[in-house]
């Protein structure tokens, strides 16, 4: 791997999947984030990117109303999305799977097959090289969901950036 995060010789990702637990807090905003971020380089038509979540709780619902709040105050708009669960075919239809949390992430290395098993990490792990989680901020009280915010904005901007860099130096 090179120092940009992305193999010598390989493309960047051609999709993204941003998974926590019910896609309803999280993931919705790792999702507007990085297309936003995505769109602001050139690579938004390029990259596919979608969020889930390992659970069913919220199937076909918006995002958590204060995950729409938080997005609006930074000039995103994620009330379109609606929550769904992981499915098989996202171990085959996704070139990278990021989830918020190690018991995520476990659940899915749990339910991948072996081939797509080195495609799911740890969201800031692999972006910001931080073993940390983006921690829940469903139950919490206060500004849970605007440190949240930032996480994921400081994280999907190192992971374009490293995308941005893999890209221009596999054109040359």
């Amino acid at each position: 791997m090179t120092d940009s995060g992305v193999e010598p010789n390989a493309k960047p990702p051609a999709s993204v999947l941003f998974v926590c637990l019910g896609n309803i807090c999280r993931s919705p905003l790792a999702e507007g984030i990085f297309r936003r971020l995505l769109n602001e380089t050139g690579l938004g038509k390029e990259i596919h990117v979608d969020s889930a979540g390992t659970g069913a709780w919220h199937v076909g619902g918006a995002p958590d109303t204060r995950s729409i709040e938080t997005a609006a105050r930074h000039g995103l708009d994620i009330a379109g999305q609606r929550a769904r669960k992981v499915r098989d075919a996202d171990f085959e239809n996704f070139g990278l799977i990021l989830a918020m949390d190690r018991s995520n992430r476990d659940t899915l290395l749990a339910r991948a097959p072996a081939s797509a098993r080195n495609r799911i990490h740890l969201f800031m792990e692999h972006s910001l090289g931080i073993s940390a989680d983006v921690p829940d901020p469903y139950y919490g009280a206060g500004d849970g969901f605007e440190a949240v915010y930032r996480m994921l904005e400081e994280g999907s901007s190192a992971l374009v950036e490293k995308l941005v860099a893999g890209r221009r130096s596999l054109s040359g």
